[in-house]
């Protein structure tokens, strides 16, 4: 099971809270900006597992966001089929096969300090899912979004099963709106991956 991650570098990271009325703008300007100007086929992948609340926020993040039909971006991880410690591997092995230098945006849920739950954090580069279980997992991600759905430092794996579903959803519901406001800002030129348009 992957419970937390570990964010490979601070820098080029910009946090938010959930109930922040300025979440949605802001957190969408700063995202874009880690975006690629150049056209790239785009990937989402979503890492967690229902079977913990706290950990669900990723296939939570991939069946909202699949919902609503995306363009442009493929989806790895929802809820029917979620992405974790054990496949993890294994999808990445399918990406790499499946697209001509993809952009991938990494989704996944973390714990952190009391101060920080409830942040949303969008960062440059990726991340190194399940560090907690000491597993030579691979980093991934050109870009991520973590939430910060609960306290870490002690009996993390209970910590996360004991997560309120509210908070989870919360934020799941907003970085999948996030991704379909990215997603129509890329747009197809012909015969080409998709390009951040500044215009929708």
């Amino acid at each position: 099971m992957i419970f937390k991650n570990k964010l490979l570098d601070n820098h080029d990271q910009f946090r938010m809270h959930y109930t922040d009325p300025e979440f949605h703008l802001n957190m969408l300007d700063r995202f874009l900006a880690l975006l690629p100007q150049s056209p790239r086929e785009y990937v989402v992948v979503s890492i967690g597992t229902d079977r913990s609340t706290g950990d669900a926020l990723g296939p939570l993040v991939g069946s909202l966001f699949s919902e609503k039909k995306p363009r442009h971006i493929s989806i790895y991880g929802t809820l029917d089929n979620p992405v974790h410690a054990v496949n993890l591997a294994d999808y990445l092995h399918q990406i790499e096969t499946s697209y001509r230098h993809p952009f991938i945006i990494a989704i996944d849920a973390c714990l952190g300090k009391q101060h920080s739950v409830g942040k949303i954090i969008a960062g440059r580069g990726p991340i190194k899912p399940g560090a907690a279980l000491n597993k030579p997992l691979p980093a991934i991600g050109d870009a991520h979004l973590t939430g910060v759905v609960n306290v870490s430092g002690f009996m993390e794996y209970a910590v996360l099963q004991n997560t309120r579903l509210q908070i989870v959803m919360a934020m799941a519901k907003l970085i999948a709106d996030l991704l379909d406001e990215v997603d129509q800002r890329l747009t197809y030129r012909k015969r080409m991956p998709a390009v951040v348009s500044t215009t929708i």
